[in-house]
């Protein structure tokens, strides 16, 4: 059991299937109390009922309030786990940036300025933050979601660098390819790129238990990507020639 999650109140943004569903259903087995968000209300609940935790469903940006009160009044840890895998280039739609920034990172913003006051009061706090192996390096095919899985990443960072003093616990979930919906929707990119190493959404709630016990910022489920995250910031031309290869690969239909 990890000693950090148990009895506390937790909150996990759109658990209604894939990692969130995995963290939720972790940090319960874990003894937290846990309130499962989802814009689909009816998944929301699903996995709520399974688990024994509550469901608040709604927009992800505008949780925190409602999920506080299902808690009863303490959120010790906000996984902003909700996010959208827009692909496209530098020409896709204005909505679709939009939609992008505003739920990979605006989102996560919000839920920290709703936290953090309350948490530099109590003296600690802990914000988990679903990134992505993007946010670290990039993905073929996807100039939105990398952009903005970039964001997410730093602003993660920004939070743990700022605040780690005064007792509040940033960590940053960045998987490389996870099973999941979103994993699927992203068509032949991400089975040339994806498919094969994705693991399950249970081993990332592994790799997150194991980051709380170490109380580690950067968790990589894939631990390979520490490697490929060394070589773009030491070799970043030979980096991004490697990648220029797999986009070729990609272009080609091979």
């Amino acid at each position: 059991m990890v000693e950090a999650v148990q009895g506390a109140g937790v909150v996990v943004t759109g658990a209604g299937g894939g990692i969130g569903a995995a963290l939720a259903r972790r940090f319960a087995a874990e003894g937290a109390r846990v309130v499962v968000n989802d814009l689909d209300g009816d998944r929301a609940k699903a996995v709520a009922d399974e688990i024994g935790a509550v469901a608040v469903p709604g927009d992800a940006s505008a949780v925190v309030g409602e999920a506080r009160d299902a808690l009863g009044g303490t959120v010790d840890v906000y996984c902003a786990n909700a996010g959208v895998g827009s692909g496209g280039s530098e020409a896709a739609g204005e909505d679709v940036w939009a939609q992008a920034w505003d739920v990979n990172v605006m989102a996560h913003v919000r839920a920290a300025e709703a936290l953090i006051p309350g948490w530099l009061e109590r003296g600690g706090g802990r914000f988990v933050s679903t990134v992505s192996a993007a946010g670290l390096l990039t993905m073929i095919g996807a100039a939105p979601y990398s952009v903005t899985k970039h964001g997410a990443y730093a602003f993660a960072e920004w939070l743990s660098l700022t605040y780690r003093h005064r007792g509040i616990k940033v960590h940053a979930i960045c998987p490389q390819g996870v099973r999941t919906d979103m994993l699927a929707a992203t068509g032949s990119a991400g089975d040339l790129v994806l498919q094969p190493t994705a693991i399950e959404p249970d081993a990332v709630a592994d790799a997150l238990m194991k980051g709380i016990e170490e109380e580690r910022f950067l968790i990589l489920p894939h631990p390979e990507v520490a490697g490929y995250y060394q070589a773009r910031a030491a070799e970043t031309d030979r980096w991004l020639t490697t990648m220029n290869h797999i986009q070729q690969k990609w272009e080609a239909g091979e």
